[in-house]
């Protein structure tokens, strides 16, 4: 049997999604749970990464319990959210196919960055928006994040991670990328097949250097699909961990 698990998590207090030396991650939170409850080693299989401080309502994983258990998969939600803290929970267990992976079978996926323009951040959105009291112009931020739909080489968007080559492929879709209002503040959505490293956070950097009269538009055009005979420009800003979560991955 292969379970499927819908995960939400703050992540403000852990290093990131992925396994690492020195850092509480979320993947070693849970299958540490998994371990305690099945009383033998369980991997756990991540849809992606996400990076310290960035948080998630549906961050989706897949793991295969022992064949000994007798488990169901309400057993297993249930089992898991007593041994979790309660800045992680399992949202959904459910069986799946046995050729189910949480990556592999991904289709695409929604991320969601929340700004706030309060001139003062309330606490409760401390570590889950970026806060920007200077006023956006918000036709110029819709504008920028217009420039981003379709299918585009974001190497300017892109932070390396080291393990780059030539052979690299920096092109991605983005079938939707929008933002809607708030009450003091905007809510960007970027839905695609899938995100480079640390992608959403500097192309969010980047619309709102547009946003703030500092990036020319024609500029920020000019990032994406950039020829390979020419000097490469960067995003000019990543935007900060706080505001980032992971909204839905969604699968055939």
């Amino acid at each position: 049997m292969r379970l499927k698990l819908t995960i939400a998590y703050d992540g403000q207090a852990f290093g990131g999604w992925q396994i690492q030396p020195n850092a509480d991650t979320l993947q070693e939170r849970i299958e540490i749970a998994l371990t305690e409850i099945a009383k033998v080693p369980i991997r756990l299989h991540g849809s992606g990464r996400t990076d310290a401080g960035v948080h998630a309502i549906g961050q989706v994983a897949h793991f295969e319990p022992p064949t000994q258990l007798t488990m169901n998969p309400v057993n297993w939600l249930a089992a898991l959210n007593t041994k979790l803290p309660p800045t992680i929970r399992i949202m959904d267990c459910d069986e799946c196919a046995s050729d189910f992976h949480a990556r592999i079978s991904a289709v695409c996926k929604t991320y969601q960055y929340e700004l706030s323009t309060a001139p003062i951040l309330p606490p409760f959105q401390a570590g889950r928006a970026w806060h920007l009291p200077r006023q956006l112009d918000p036709t110029t931020l819709k504008d920028a994040l217009a420039l981003y739909q379709g299918r585009h080489d974001f190497r300017a968007f892109a932070a390396n991670r080291g393990n780059e080559s030539d052979d690299t492929d920096f092109k991605r879709t983005i079938s939707d990328c929008s933002a809607a209002t708030l009450t003091r503040g905007y809510l960007l959505t970027f839905t695609g097949e899938g995100f480079l490293y640390k992608m959403v956070r500097l192309l969010t950097g980047a619309a709102v250097k547009a946003a703030q009269g500092y990036l020319r538009l024609d500029d920020l055009a000019d990032l994406l699909d950039q020829p390979d005979d020419l000097p490469r420009g960067k995003s000019p800003l990543c935007a900060p961990p706080d505001g980032l979560t992971l909204r839905e991955v969604i699968y055939e």
